[in-house]
Parts: structure tokens; sequence; C-alpha cells
């Protein structure tokens, strides 16, 4: 079997996303492996693991949108921003409300500035933010935008609370919760994370992580084109295909460009996906950017 496509995995907490992957590898080898979208030791929840060719599309697949329920914890702050730092005692927070704390949450939803978690994976004078905190260095880091398409207050039992966010990628849910608790001065850090959905892959179809064998990664994987479902497709014949594996534009059938950055999912006669071309040129032509060996 020539392993391709994707497989959404239930990842359980006290696991990295790395040791997900490396058990996906152990089953697909040699075919390559990846994931898109890391989740912390802490989280669990969807994680998609791509496979073979479709380690490609990664990119894709991390852009989609992201939801999430998290837990938090007021009147508390940690130098990871969540339960696994150290923590230490933070404000007053009995006078706080559930209207107070949904009228506050408002304020995040949008295109927000967001400074990700000193535990984190952004990349600060060329290293690892999280490995110069393991050092004891604090560092600065820069703010930049996410877009947080909604929150939603679904639990609030004081001084803990539950969140329903849906977001774009980047995003960190951890800074959220610290942020929240910091615009009430008493602090807050997250107590737990459950990933809900990457783009359209979802916890319902999901395959738990102690089941994972070949067996059950053969029936769970998806095909690669579910990694790019929502793009414009067009089925490609024999001699356009065989044009576009030697880098060769083709007609863009019945297709008109959305937008200058906007790309084609190549499908061939039986509806796999074959590559993704890109509108070039005047009139517009199909130019292949990623085709799938044969």
């Amino acid at each position: 079997m020539v392993w391709c496509g994707i497989v959404t995995i239930d990842k359980p907490i006290g696991l990295t996303s790395r040791q997900i992957v490396d058990k996906v590898a152990k089953i697909v080898r040699p075919a390559k492996t990846g994931h898109a979208g890391t989740l912390d030791p802490l989280a669990t929840g969807v994680l998609v693991v791509a496979v073979g060719s479709a380690t490609r599309l990664i990119s894709y697949i991390q852009q989609g949108r992201k939801r999430y329920i998290g837990q938090f914890r007021l009147g508390v702050r940690s130098n990871t921003d969540d339960v696994d730092g150290q923590i230490t005692e933070g404000g007053v927070w009995t006078h706080i409300t559930e209207q107070m704390l949904a009228e506050a949450v408002a304020q995040f939803v949008g295109t927000i500035s967001q400074v990700p978690p000193q535990f984190s994976a952004v990349h600060v004078g060329g290293q690892r933010a999280y490995k110069l905190a393991r050092q004891g260095e604090t560092v600065e880091i820069d703010a930049r935008p996410v877009e947080v398409h909604s929150i939603d207050v679904t639990q609030f039992t004081p001084p803990n609370f539950e969140l329903e966010i849906e977001c774009g990628s980047g995003t960190y849910v951890r800074s959220i919760g610290r942020d929240l608790g910091e615009h009430f001065g008493c602090g807050a850090i997250m107590t737990s994370l459950r990933r809900l959905s990457v783009g359209p892959c979802r916890i319902a179809d999901a395959v738990s992580f102690a089941d994972l064998d070949e067996a059950r990664l053969r029936s769970a994987l998806q095909p690669a084109l579910t990694a790019v479902s929502e793009f414009p497709q067009r089925i490609v014949d024999a001699d356009e295909l065989r044009a576009l594996r030697q880098g060769r534009m083709i007609e863009t059938g019945s297709l008109s460009a959305s937008g200058p950055d906007a790309e084609v999912a190549l499908i061939d006669a039986d509806r796999q996906l074959v590559g993704l071309a890109r509108f070039e040129g005047s009139p517009p032509r199909l130019q292949p950017h990623i085709i799938f060996p044969q």
C-alpha cells in the first residue's frame, strides 16, 4: 500500500504531539509523516497527522479554523499561563460575575493583538521562546495579530470558567485566558484544553490514540483531498495530467480566479487529488505548484 492521506487522532493528555506522530510513522514507514498544529501535553483532542505526499499539504491544514474548549481559573498566575507552570497567587476575583465575563470576552473577538506565552514555540532571537524560558530567561515577545472568530462562556462556577473558542492559526488559547485575568486585575490560568476541530477535521471522526494500529489507520485514513476540500476543483484528463507533471500550464476550464492568490485542487478521473495550481497570466491559465508523484 502507498500511504497517502490524513488521519485525525484524539490526542490524550500527557503526551506530546511528536509522540503521536512517531507512532504513526512506525506504522507507515518508509512514508513521510507530519502533524498540523502542535498540542501541548496538557491538551487533548484533534491532532491531524498527514502521511506520504499529503505532508505537502500541512500548511493548508494549519490555516484552517480551529475550535477549542478551554477551562480556566481566576485569581492565580503562572509562568506558563497554564496549570503546568509555577503557580502564584493573583488578585481578588470574588466580585466577577458571569455577565462581566461575557462582556469582557467580547473584546477578544476579531483581529486582536496577542502576546504569545513565554513558554511557546515562537522564535526569539533565533531560538524557541520555551527553550529560553526553561533556562530562566524572561524574553520580550512581540505582540502579533491573530484572528478570533468567536468566544462563548459555556460554564461559570467561580473561580473556574469555561470558554468555547473558534480562532485562526497562531492563536494561543492560554494567552486569551491570561489576558482576561489581567483585564480583571486578578490573573487567570488555563487548567485544561480540548481541541474540537482543525478545518474539516473534527473530533467526531477522530481515532483514539490507544486504539491506533495498522488496520485502524487504514480505515481512518482520509484522502488528501480532504485537506483542501474547500478549494475549487478542476478534473484533469490524462493529457492534462501529463502536461502538469512536466510543469506546463493547462486551461482553466469553467473556473475563474476568485482572488490574486486563488488556488485550485487538481483531481483525476478517480477523484483523487493529484496536485494544486494557481491562476497565472492573461488570459489566466492554471500553473501547477504542487504535483503529487504517480
